[in-house]
C-alpha cells in the first residue's frame, strides 16, 4: 500500500472516531435544553447521556471478535449505516424513552466500528514510527472529538433545535462510506472464529447494574435493598461472564492479555483518562450554563479549550514514543492532567475566563496519556490479537466514560439535593435539580427569585468542588500506578510475536479455556 492510501485510511477512520467521540459529550450543551423540550427528569437526563457508553461498553468486546471473523472494513461500514439511522432517530424523537432508545442504537453503531477503526491502523501500519503517529492521530481524535462535542451542540444550539446535534453526523457518514469503499484495504476475516453475543448480554447485565447502583446509592431518598439487589445482579453478570470466558475456546476476551502489565496499565491509564474528560466536562457545561448564564455555545467554547492542549500533546506524544517510551508520557500525562484539574478548583471563583489555562493543562495531560495507552495496549498484542486487544481498548475509554458521568453526576446531583436550603415559599421542586430551580426562580418575584437562585447555585457548587476533587484524586492515583508498574519497562513499544505471547501462557496458564495450540491460532 502506497503512503498516501495509508495516510487516506487513516483520515478516513478517523472521520468515524470523531463521530463516535463527539456524540459522547454533544449532548452536555444541549442537555438544558433538551431536558425543557422534552420535559425529561433527572432520571432520564441519567439515561439519557448514558445509553450511549453503556450499550457501546457491552457491545465493543463482541464487535471486536465479530470484526476478527467477518472483516474490519465490513464492520466498520456496517457500523457506519446503523450510526446514520440511529442519527436520523435521534434528530426527531418525540420524547425521552424514544432519544434513549435512538442513543442505545448510535451505540450499536458505534460499536461495530470503534474496533474497527484501531484495527484498520494496525494491519494497515507496519513500521513501527508510522504506526506510533498513526495511533497518536487516532486518540487525539478521540480526545478532541469528546472536547469539541460541547463546542459542536453549542454552536448548532445557536441556530437550530436540539435534533441537530444528531442530524448533523448524516453527511459525515455519506462521506465516510464513500471513502471507505474506495480506499479501505478489504479483508476476508476468519470464517471460523464464532460469536458470542450471549457474552456481551452478560457484559451490559453487569453494567446496567452497576450504574443503577450507582445512581441510586447517590439519590437523597435511597434504598438500600435496591443498591444490594442491583449490586447482585451486577456482580453476577460479571461473574457468568468470566465464567463463560474460561469456559470458550474462542472468548471475547484472551484474559492472558491483561497478564502483560504493560497492556493491563494501559488499560487502567486509558479509563482514568476518559473518567477525567467526561466528568470534568459534564460538571464544567452544567456549571457554565446554569449557575454562570453562559449561553450553549459559550460554554462549548471555553470547554474547547481542552481541545486545544490535548490535539498537539496526542500527535506529538506518538511521534517522540520511539524516543522516549510509555511510561513518562502515561505518567506524566495523568499527573500533567491532575494539576490542571486541581487548577480548576482553585480558579473557580476568578470567573469563566480562568478556567482556560486549567482546561489546556487537563488536555496537555489526558491527550498524552491516551497516546501512551493506546500504544501500550495494541503494540504489545499479538497481531491475530489486534481486534480483541482494539475492543478492550475502547472498553476501558468507554467504562471510562460511563463511570465519570454516572459517579460526577451523581455526586453533583446528591449533593446539591443534600445541602440545598430553600428559601421560605420556594416551591418544594427546586430542590430536586438546579435546572429545576433556575426554572421555577424565573417564574417567582424578583426578590423570591433570586434568593432561591443564590441557594441552589451555592448547593450545586459545592457538589461541583467535590467532583473536581475526586477527579484530581483518580488521575494521581494513576499517575503514581503507572510509574510503578511500568517501571523497568523497555524504552519503546514493540509488538511481541504470536510465539511469545504463547509461552507466556504457558507459563501464566490460558484464562480463557481450550487447548494452547487453539489459543495461539
Amino acid at each position: 500500500m502506497t503512503p498516501r492510501r495509508r495516510w487516506a485510511v487513516l483520515a478516513t477512520v478517523s472521520a468515524g472516531l470523531l463521530l463516535i467521540s463527539v456524540d459522547m459529550t454533544v449532548l452536555y450543551t444541549a442537555l438544558p435544553t433538551l431536558t425543557s423540550d422534552l420535559g425529561a427528569d433527572a432520571s432520564a437526563k441519567l439515561w439519557i447521556i448514558n445509553a450511549y457508553p453503556l450499550v457501546m461498553a457491552g457491545l465493543l468486546l463482541g464487535a471486536g471478535t465479530l470484526g476478527d471473523r467477518v472483516g474490519h472494513r465490513r464492520m466498520y461500514l456496517i457500523g457506519l449505516l446503523v450510526f446514520g439511522g440511529a442519527s436520523l432517530l435521534a434528530a426527531f424523537a418525540p420524547d425521552p424513552a424514544v432519544l434513549i432508545a435512538a442513543r442505545a442504537l448510535l451505540a450499536v453503531g458505534a460499536a461495530a466500528m470503534m474496533p474497527a477503526t484501531l484495527s484498520l491502523i494496525r494491519t494497515t501500519f507496519d513500521d513501527e514510527r508510522e504506526r506510533g503517529i498513526a495511533i497518536g492521530v487516532w486518540g487525539s481524535v478521540a480526545v478532541c472529538g469528546a472536547a469539541l462535542g460541547p463546542i459542536v451542540g453549542g454552536l448548532l444550539l445557536e441556530f437550530f433545535w436540539w435534533g441537530s446535534v444528531f442530524l448533523i453526523n448524516v453527511p459525515v457518514v455519506v462521506a465516510a462510506l464513500a471513502a471507505t469503499l474506495l480506499i479501505a484495504p478489504r479483508s476476508s476475516g476468519r470464517g471460523d472464529k464464532p460469536w458470542d453475543p450471549v457474552a456481551s448480554l452478560l457484559v451490559m447485565v453487569g453494567l446496567v447494574g452497576l450504574v443503577y447502583a450507582v445512581k441510586e446509592v447517590t439519590q437523597p431518598t435511597r434504598s438500600l435493598p435496591v443498591v444490594a439487589l442491583a449490586l447482585l445482579v451486577s456482580a453476577l453478570g460479571f461473574w457468568l461472564f468470566v465464567r463463560r470466558q474460561n469456559r470458550r475456546e474462542h472468548p471475547l476476551i484472551d484474559f492472558a492479555l491483561l497478564r502483560d502489565r504493560r497492556i493491563m496499565t494501559g488499560v487502567i491509564a486509558a479509563g482514568l483518562a476518559m473518567f477525567a474528560t467526561a466528568g470534568v466536562q459534564l460538571v464544567l457545561t452544567q456549571r457554565l450554563q446554569l449557575v454562570l448564564g453562559l449561553s450553549p455555545l459559550e460554554a462549548g467554547l471555553i470547554v474547547a479549550a481542552f481541545a486545544l492542549g490535548s490535539l498537539p500533546a496526542g500527535i506529538l506524544g506518538g511521534a517522540l514514543l520511539h524516543r522516549w517510551g510509555v511510561r513518562p508520557l502515561m505518567s506524566g500525562g495523568m499527573a500533567v492532567g491532575a494539576i490542571g484539574v486541581a487548577l480548576l478548583l482553585l480558579l473557580t471563583p476568578a470567573g469563566h475566563g480562568w478556567l482556560l489555562p486549567g482546561l489546556v493543562l487537563v488536555g496537555v495531560g489526558e491527550g498524552a496519556a491516551m497516546v501512551a495507552a493506546s500504544v501500550a495496549i495494541i503494540s504489545n498484542a499479538p497481531a491475530h490479537r489486534a481486534g480483541m486487544a482494539a475492543s478492550v481498548e475502547e472498553v476501558s475509554y468507554e467504562l471510562g466514560s460511563l463511570t465519570g458521568v454516572a459517579v460526577l453526576g451523581s455526586v453533583l446531583t446528591s449533593l446539591y439535593t443534600a445541602t440545598v436550603r430553600l428559601p421560605d415559599g420556594a416551591p418544594e421542586q427546586a430542590a430536586d435539580s438546579l435546572d429545576e430551580a433556575v426554572a421555577e426562580a424565573a417564574a417567582l418575584p424578583p426578590a423570591q427569585g433570586t434568593a432561591l437562585l443564590d441557594a441552589a447555585t451555592t448547593a450545586f457548587d459545592r457538589g461541583y468542588q467535590l467532583a473536581l476533587g475526586i477527579t484530581a484524586a483518580a488521575l494521581v492515583a494513576g499517575a503514581v500506578h503507572a510509574g510503578l508498574k511500568l517501571r523497568g519497562a523497555p524504552a519503546t513499544a514493540r509488538a511481541f510475536s504470536g510465539e511469545t505471547y504463547s509461552t507466556r501462557q504457558r507459563f501464566s496458564g490460558s484464562a480463557g479455556g481450550g487447548t494452547e495450540e487453539s489459543r495461539s491460532r
